[in-house]
């Protein structure tokens, strides 16, 4: 079935079975790798993708649902890694093995777009669905406390 969907502001008309996982037509048809397999069953967050301003399991979106919709991944926040929370990861030194932190990213600016100044307790609810095996957590909070301060942190 030939579906069309918007990914990163372009438009895509993809084929594929319409219970193909949104996760693997970003991933082998867009080429776009930034957005991880992880469990396969949205219990992770690593395949984390924004449907408009919402964070979504880009591996438990079939193409069905996602046809007509409008996707934002990894790659769409900043080609040259520019975007506030993207600096905030850098700036905080977030990431050790990374995997989950591009799911972790996409929560965060839904986060941030919907709550501009959460608490420890917002942030905690919002990624409270990602699983980080290298413990990251800490230093996740404080970077999202940066970029929610606009970098001053």
């Amino acid at each position: 079935m030939d579906l069309s969907i918007t990914v990163n502001g372009r438009s895509h008309s993809v084929e594929a079975d319409p219970d193909t996982p949104l996760l693997w037509i970003l991933r082998d048809q867009l080429g776009l790798t930034g957005t991880k397999y992880g469990c396969g069953v949205g219990a992770c967050g690593a395949c984390t993708v924004l449907l408009g301003e919402t964070a979504v399991r880009s591996c438990q979106l079939p193409l069905s649902a996602a046809a007509g919709k409008s996707f934002t991944t990894i790659e769409g926040l900043s080609e040259q890694g520019t975007h506030p929370c993207q600096l905030a990861w850098v700036e905080e030194d977030v990431a050790q093995c990374g995997y989950c932190q591009a799911g972790m990213l996409m929560t965060t600016c839904a986060l941030l777009k919907a709550n501009p100044h959460p608490s420890d307790a917002d942030i905690d609810s919002a990624l409270d669905q990602h699983v980080c095996r290298c413990g990251t957590y800490a230093r996740v909070r404080r970077a999202i406390q940066r970029a929610a301060a606009g970098g001053r942190g």
